[in-house]
């Protein structure tokens, strides 16, 4: 059903991407990274949080780990994560395989400013071993989200 429904979402508004299905698990930003044959970076993970009484989603590069202080300064409020259940139940997607794309709920997306050090990143597609690939400010676009800063550098 998510696959089927980011399927649907992008043929309607980017009727380009294609969803690649893999027989090997992109669960993890590791072995997402392995499946596709990109570095970890280039994996653009889906975060869910909540902040006071709000659900949204940051798109964020592989690597990258959130930053409490910019999450509070960006989004007035802490960040918490959800848990997999309201994940799953609000996006429509299972955990591994969450995305901005074709979502049960709209939400509001952001993606941060580290997705632009890439021309291309590999979001999930809905379900575990599925992915798009995609230029970041591409998929912002279609998604509607804003730019933000919300994320630690990587590690050097």
């Amino acid at each position: 059903m998510s696959v089927a429904s980011v399927r649907a979402d992008l043929a309607a508004r980017a009727p380009d991407l294609v969803v690649i299905e893999t027989q090997a698990s992109s669960a993890t930003v590791a072995l997402a990274a392995e499946a596709h044959g990109v570095e970890p970076a280039r994996i653009a993970k889906t975060l869910s949080l909540r902040v006071g009484e709000r659900v949204l989603l940051v798109v964020a590069r592989g690597d990258a780990r959130l930053d409490n202080r910019k999450v509070r300064a960006a989004f007035g409020g802490k960040g918490r994560m959800l848990g997999a259940e309201e994940v799953e139940r609000l996006t429509g997607h299972p955990v591994g395989g969450v995305c901005p794309f074709g979502l049960a709920t709209p939400l509001p997306v952001y993606c941060d400013v580290s997705l632009r050090a890439f021309d291309e990143v590999v979001p999930a597609a809905g379900s575990p071993n599925s992915a798009v690939r995609v230029a970041p400010e591409r998929m912002a676009e279609i998604v509607g989200a804003a730019w933000v800063d919300v994320c630690e550098p990587p590690a050097a």
